[in-house]
This record gives C-alpha cells, sequence and structure tokens, in this order.
C-alpha cells in the first residue's frame, strides 16, 4: 500500500490520440506525477515527454514496464495489445489502467482478470464515463427509485470519418470497427443501469477491410425492460441517452459519454436541466478514482468491478456472434 500522501507516478504506455488527452487531465490530479512514458519510437516518446512534462521518454514499451519508479501505468495501445501489456505490467507489480474494451474477448479478459488477483496488483477498465459527474448522479437517481422502474433505454454513439483502410479505427486485426470503439458506450450505458440482458438481437454492416462499420442491438430483459441501442462510423447520429421509467424520463444530452447536461421530466411534464460544466476534459475523475483505490491497497474498483468488464465483454462477444465478427490474433 503507498502511503496516502504519495505522489503516484504515472507511466504511459502508448502515446497516441486519447494518451493525449489523458495526459492532459492527469496534469491537474492533486499529488500526481506524469513521471515516463513508451512509444515504439523513442523519437515519439521524447516529443510526448516534452509536450506534457513527463521526466522518462522510453522507445520500447518494456523498458517502462519494468521501471522501479513507476507506480501505475495507462495502457493505450490498439485493442489487440491491450491483453498482453496489461498482463506484463501485472507480473511486473504494476497497477493497470487499461483503455476500454480490456480485450477482444471475454476469454481473454479472463486471464487478464485471473494474473491481477493471482499477482495481487490492481487492474482498471479505463471506462472514464462511469467516473464522471453527470452518470454517477443519473444512477443515483435511479437508484432511488425517483422515477420507478426502467422501460426503456435508447443510446446511440455516431460519426462519419472517412475510409481509410490504413488507419486502426478501420483495422479489423486491431480491434477496428464501431463495436470496440463506440458501441461499448451504449452497451455500458444499457448494462449500469438494467444489468446483464437475457437476450441480445444484433445486425450490423462492414467495411471492406471486415472491420464493422455500423452495429444495431436490442437488448431484452426478463421484467419487460428493453434497450435499442446503436453505433456507426458512416454518419453522425444525436449521441444521446434516453432512459424511460414508469413516472419519469431521464435524458442525457449529446454526448451522452462526456460531461454534458442532462434533463429529468416527470411525469407532470415538468422539467429539470441540470449542466454538469467541468474544468478538463474529464478523464481525471478515473485517474483519481484509481489513485485513491492505488493508496488504499486496493485491487478493484467497486465502480469498474472485475464482474461488470467480464460482463461487458461476454456481452459484446455475443454482438459479434449476432452479426458474424471475429478477430484473428
Amino acid at each position: 500500500m503507498l502511503s496516502r500522501n504519495k505522489k503516484i507516478k504515472w507511466g504511459i504506455l502508448a502515446p497516441g490520440r486519447i494518451a493525449t488527452k489523458f495526459a492532459q487531465d492527469l496534469l491537474t490530479v492533486k499529488d500526481t506525477e506524469l513521471y515516463a512514458v513508451a512509444s515504439r519510437t523513442l523519437e515519439k516518446a521524447e516529443e510526448f515527454k516534452e509536450t506534457y512534462g513527463a521526466k522518462v521518454a522510453y522507445g520500447n514499451y518494456m523498458d517502462l514496464i519494468t521501471d522501479p519508479n513507476v507506480d501505475a501505468i495507462y495502457i493505450a495501445t490498439p485493442h489487440t495489445f491491450h491483453k498482453a501489456y496489461s498482463i506484463d505490467c501485472l507480473l511486473n507489480k504494476k497497477a493497470v489502467l487499461c483503455e476500454k474494451p480490456l480485450a477482444l474477448n471475454s476469454a481473454d479478459v479472463d486471464v487478464m482478470l485471473q494474473t491481477a488477483k493471482q499477482e495481487g496488483v490492481l487492474l482498471m477498465e479505463a471506462l472514464w464515463t462511469a467516473f464522471l459527474p453527470h452518470y454517477q448522479d443519473v444512477l443515483n437517481f435511479l437508484e432511488e427509485g425517483n422515477y420507478g422502474k426502467v422501460v426503456s433505454i435508447d443510446a446511440d454513439f455516431g460519426f462519419y470519418r472517412e475510409f481509410d483502410a490504413s488507419t486502426r479505427l478501420f483495422d479489423k486485426q486491431l480491434g477496428g470497427g464501431s463495436l470496440l470503439d463506440i458501441g461499448i458506450y451504449p452497451i455500458f450505458c444499457a448494462m449500469s443501469i438494467l444489468g446483464k440482458p437475457d437476450d441480445i438481437q444484433a445486425n450490423g454492416t462492414f467495411f471492406e477491410t471486415g472491420a464493422d462499420s455500423s452495429c444495431n442491438m436490442i437488448f431484452s430483459y426478463k421484467n419487460g425492460a428493453v434497450a435499442r441501442l446503436s453505433s456507426t462510423l458512416k454518419e453522425e447520429t444525436p449521441t444521446e441517452a434516453t432512459i424511460k421509467c414508469e413516472k419519469g424520463t431521464i435524458k442525457l444530452h449529446t454526448q451522452f459519454h462526456r460531461p454534458t447536461s442532462v434533463t429529468f421530466t416527470d411525469a407532470d411534464g415538468k422539467q429539470t436541466t441540470k449542466d454538469y460544466d467541468v474544468n478538463t476534459l474529464g478523464y481525471n475523475f478515473e485517474i483519481a478514482h484509481f489513485n485513491e483505490l492505488l493508496r488504499s491497497g486496493k485491487t478493484e474498483s467497486p465502480i469498474m468491478t472485475h464482474k461488470f468488464s467480464h460482463q461487458l465483454m461476454e456481452i459484446m462477444d455475443k454482438v459479434k456472434e449476432e452479426i458474424g465478427l471475429s478477430y484473428c490474433y
């Protein structure tokens, strides 16, 4: 267990687009230091180091993983490599915050979770939405039963990206496609509120690379609730989430997965909108939570539990099966 006032030294493994946002917010978290960054090329690591004030730059990942000064590592590689580098970190007693999804399938997630348990090291999926104030408030509101039982959820995530077979987003072998990249957010929304569905129906479309270009899903529950979810890389969509309950409706405005406003409408039609303005991109909330777990000697988050991450991937496995998507790596 780290001392309560120890400055936690972070390392970033793979300084890509998402890592730049993470680093920017990490610098705002109290008693936290961006200590090191590792890339496949030293030049890129050095550039990132200079931009965000890291102390050390490495031209290969294992140098970061074995650095005795590093307390925690944020893994931001393409999805295909999450499992291998997470396990390398865990075996070297480094706490791991791994970008979502944890892996490409639930079997790999199992291995990661078992390794974390075996080594007694903290592992958490970096699904940042779970830690945002607006999302926590919605979950608490529903938990209190203010609007009664949840009847349905409609959530989408879509944007247009010009097809480029050479980029990760469209590369099936790197876990590209709409489902794992952005479809995970509507699925997370449904699962965090309604739990694991009893039935899943899905259909999808594909790019010529084999990566899915869009995915439409219907989750059904024994209590009668239903979730209608979608993701696409072919067009801009509202990217909102609407939760209909017996006595009211909650709408998470665009983009629902990041800090946004929420409108509560009761059975009489009275509306209350709450804005959640933050001075950061929003990644600082998951970082602060992870830091607290690390300082407390915890090996699992009570918010993003290992069970939740495993079930989330089980659901995506079923969706992949439904639409005919598989990964070979």
